[in-house]
């Protein structure tokens, strides 16, 4: 009788062991998750596939992008448009999501706003030539995947509020030329958020900013406007 408990118990540890072995390989581990590809994991497993004649868009950008469903959230729910912005990710981030935030979504396009954070130096200095191949990475990427590309010119920024040490204004508009050349050389839609919200210091307007780097309501109101007419340009205004 004794051997049979011991035996029981040993089978019943073995079992138990087997299970954590297993549940423990099921569960992913996001402690190093530079790229927070954990942030839309859950919403983008629920989303269903785009139905039949659905032009779905993808926003995949930085802060601008997720405070834009903040500020306006009826512009997104009124839309097959998809923001996935995460607050304050440089461009080799994005590059990183690219396949779970986009291509799985099976979007018609893809708007890319890349730079801004990269140039703030907020996780180390980038060039633009090294923002332009994190853009032509993903452009590349949607092509070879059937993705309109819509590339953005990135919004005039005076300062940063955070680190005023670093003067952003004329490196926006010397990345904003690489972008408009690049997107005109392999025929991408451009999207223009500079010229509309431009003041004479080339920074934002004050009147459309609530700090001098991210839109207020009446910013992104502008922004939409342009943002409707380069996608409709996208997609030959099948919307």
């Amino acid at each position: 009788m004794k051997n049979y408990l011991f035996l029981a118990l040993l089978a019943l540890c073995s079992c138990n062991n087997f299970a954590q072995q297993a549940d423990s390989k099921q569960k992913e581990d996001f402690s190093d998750d530079w790229a927070a590809l954990s942030k839309y994991k859950k919403e983008n497993a629920a989303l269903p596939a785009p139905v039949k004649g659905e032009n779905r868009v993808v926003f995949l950008g930085s802060s601008i992008f997720e405070f834009w469903k903040e500020k306006d959230p009826k512009y997104f729910s009124n839309q097959s448009y998809i923001d996935r912005g995460v607050s304050g990710q440089i461009s080799p981030q994005l590059l990183l999501r690219f396949r779970q935030d986009v291509i799985n979504l099976k979007p018609a396009a893809v708007i890319i706003l890349a730079g801004s954070n990269d140039i703030a130096g907020n996780k180390g200095h980038v060039t633009n030539e090294g923002i332009m191949d994190h853009i032509k990475s993903m452009s590349e990427l949607a092509r070879l995947h059937n993705i309109k590309v819509i590339l953005c010119k990135y919004l005039p920024i005076y300062e940063y509020p955070w680190n005023k040490s670093i003067k952003p204004a004329e490196k926006i508009v010397d990345l904003n030329n690489m972008i408009e050349a690049y997107a005109k050389k392999n025929n991408f839609t451009i999207l223009d958020y500079w010229t509309p919200l431009v003041d004479q210091r080339k920074g934002q307007k004050a009147a459309l900013t609530v700090d001098g780097v991210h839109p207020n309501l009446a910013g992104y109101k502008i922004m939409e406007e342009v943002t409707e007419k380069a996608i409709d340009q996208a997609l030959g205004g099948k919307k």
